[in-house]
């Protein structure tokens, strides 16, 4: 039992299983929809066996690796491997795909597609967290582009064809600068020929100029999918036109991987050009807080202002993870892990109520919370979350990004009292979006167009969905050592190597 290769199921059990649906009868929807779900239940089962029996968290080493030969003449192998950056976004990984199927069960147009399409970026992103191969790393990056891409095009709103074809063009082209370095950093200097492995390329060392221009490819792509403004732009047409259900795993997973990829690539390969550029890293980050909650407050949609917001809050990930700080890199991982959870609700509940009321803009909303208390309570509570309630995980996460930029030795105290004060200004501004979107939606006027037959509550399926994203959010902000304990080790391994090379 222990020499099952549990990696690489837990990789391809989505994909392989999402083939076996077209075989399914023409009118099994309610089948496919109970087999989809039941495949990424045992796919959540499995990671948590796998990490709770395979992983050690007295040690920043990944516990749990797999290799095997792939292409030999371009040392090309099935790398994949567990530590402590990865174990917490694979989970968040399954629990949020798990969910985001169950939020699909509505959709009645080919059904098949929509769940192998579902199945298939599940694996594509767990790939991408789990890879230890960087040619393998790209391939998985690159397919969860593909379903992403369909999803939209084929599910989305009326102008779901320019967003699809914005989304494909703006992360497919970062894609490429992955290629590119990749290729290059295999090939540079290898006397034994080339060399695609993670590890082994952590220990190399370039020329200042070439290290620079590696880390420059890897931050474009990365800026991209974050994403960093002014590369931005992407992710407000795509959410504003997307399913929920969609939106649960496009702005909430994707996002991610571009903040992993700065910290397992760019981070740990080349941390003297990332201690230089740093920084100019922590200023962007500032500016895109006040940027983005600025912009979400104009929006007259729903889905795009939620958009907005996620691109406000990623602006705190960029200022942990350049904060060159214990605390700051801690609290940026347990950023990205918080508002995967608390972003995918709110793009849920945007959902929900567009599905009763046929309108996503704010102007023609109101008067929503007493015809639909439940789906009221949950919105304003995961709003709440959102603009960092103390008591939930978005309120910890933000603290110890203030706290990790304030104590860090590398930036001057004027430079640190600038930037948090511009970043208390955007933890100001969001509850200034939100709880003005809260006011319009729910209370005020009542709708006088919508049927009144539109004015139904929220549904138990629907109440199940919210409340086991809203259980973490809690358990989190109460008890953040819960998670904190998964990669702390990790970050101390990295930060060590970032100041002692």
């Amino acid at each position: 039992m222990n020499n099952l290769p549990r990696l690489t199921i837990i990789v391809i059990s989505p994909i392989s299983a999402g083939s076996l649906i077209p075989s399914f009868p023409h009118k099994g929807n309610k089948m496919i929809r109970w087999y989809t779900l039941g495949i990424c239940l045992l796919e959540l089962l499995l990671m948590t066996h796998t990490f709770r029996y395979h992983f050690r968290f007295d040690e920043p080493l990944i516990q749990l690796e797999e290799d095997y030969n792939w292409i030999d003449l371009i040392d090309f192998h099935w790398r994949l491997g567990i530590d402590g950056l990865s174990v917490g976004l694979i989970t968040l990984t399954g629990f949020v795909t798990t969910l985001a199927t169950l939020s699909a069960w509505p959709v009645t147009r080919n059904p098949r597609l929509l769940h192998f399409l579902m199945l298939a970026m599940y694996s594509g992103q767990a790939g991408s967290f789990a890879s230890r191969d960087i040619l393998l790393f790209f391939l998985m990056w690159e397919l969860e582009l593909i379903p992403v891409y369909l999803l939209l095009s084929m599910w989305g709103g009326k102008r779901r064809l320019y967003s699809a074809t914005k989304f494909i063009l703006y992360t497919a082209g970062g894609s490429i600068f992955i290629l590119m370095v990749a290729s290059s950093m295999g090939l540079y200097g290898s006397s034994d020929g080339p060399t695609l492995d993670l590890q082994t390329l952590a220990n190399k060392y370039y020329p200042v100029a070439l290290e620079i221009v590696f880390y420059s490819g890897f931050f474009i792509a990365y800026a991209i999918k974050l994403p960093i403004f002014p590369l931005h732009t992407w992710l407000p047409d795509t959410h504003g036109e997307a399913h929920y259900s969609t939106c649960m795993l496009l702005a909430r997973i994707p996002l991610k991987m571009g903040g992993y990829g700065l910290i397992r690539i760019n981070m740990e390969l080349f941390s003297h050009t990332h201690s230089l550029f740093s920084p100019w890293s922590v200023i962007i980050g500032a500016v895109q807080i006040i940027y983005a909650a600025l912009t979400s407050l104009g929006q007259r949609n729903s889905k795009r202002r939620i958009a907005y917001s996620s691109v406000s809050h990623m602006g705190f990930v960029i200022i942990g993870i350049d904060s060159m700080t214990d605390t700051g890199l801690n609290g940026a991982i347990l950023q990205m892990i918080s508002h995967g959870l608390i972003g995918a609700a709110l793009s849920f509940s945007a959902g929900t109520s567009y599905d009763r009321i046929r309108t996503p803009f704010l102007d023609k909303m109101g008067g929503m919370a007493i015809p639909m208390p439940k789906i009221s309570t949950m919105f304003s509570s995961f709003s709440m979350a959102s603009l960092a309630l103390p008591g939930m995980s978005g309120s910890v996460a933000e603290s110890m990004v203030f706290w990790g930029i304030m104590t860090s030795h590398k930036y001057s105290s004027t430079f640190k009292i600038v930037i948090t004060a511009i970043a208390a200004i955007g933890m100001i501004l969001t509850p200034t979006h939100l709880l003005s979107m809260l006011r319009r939606m729910f209370y005020g006027y009542k709708l006088l167009n919508v049927p009144k037959y539109y004015f139904t509550d929220s549904g138990p399926r629907e109440i199940f969905i919210l409340i086991c994203l809203f259980i973490p959010v809690v358990v989190i902000g109460l008890y953040p050592d819960l998670v904190l304990s998964l990669w702390n080790n990790k970050v101390e391994a990295i930060l060590f190597r970032l100041f002692h090379e």
